[in-house]
């Protein structure tokens, strides 16, 4: 578990460290319009924070739950379907994309918000031309019945206790 513990922080900083912090700060060098902290300011903050604890709290489940890591080349023993889990299938995703969204709106940044775009599609794509072929290949019917149950993109209100 420490191996899996090892990678999953390095995985950390390259993938949404690099999405959700380095292309942003390329986009808009965190340069902020200057004014008083409004609404926007208020949503942007909320969305990137709880953004960053979902992030947080999936690389968390896929070591301790999983027994590997959100890696594609270190992936986990077991189907990670715990947490928030229960609610969506892919809330790493949604969470690196709150980040990006709150960015956006605290930036006031419309290039922030093509990138959002952007990332929403790679990750979409990812999901649906690699990902979820793959665990149905390595985790069999229980995928299929997660899959079925838990949505993939809207989370849903119950949690799935599959």
């Amino acid at each position: 578990m420490r191996r899996a513990a090892v990678v999953t922080v390095v995985f950390f900083f390259a993938a949404p460290g690099v999405t959700a912090g380095l292309v942003p700060w390329w986009i808009t060098g965190w340069d902020r319009p200057s004014g008083s902290f409004g609404v926007l300011d208020v949503v942007g903050v909320s969305l990137a924070v709880a953004g960053l604890a979902m992030v947080l709290d999936c690389f968390v489940r896929f070591v301790r739950e999983g027994i590997g890591t959100p890696a594609p080349l270190a992936p986990t023993e077991f189907l990670v379907q715990g947490g928030l889990y229960r609610h969506v299938r892919n809330p790493m995703y949604v969470g690196v994309a709150s980040v990006i969204l709150g960015q956006a709106l605290v930036l006031r940044s419309l290039p922030l918000v093509g990138w959002w775009l952007v990332f929403l599609a790679a990750v979409v794509g990812f999901a649906k031309g690699y990902q979820e072929p793959a665990l149905r290949e390595r985790f069999g019917a229980s995928y299929d019945r997660y899959r079925d149950a838990v949505p993939g993109w809207w989370p849903r209100l119950t949690p799935w206790r599959g």
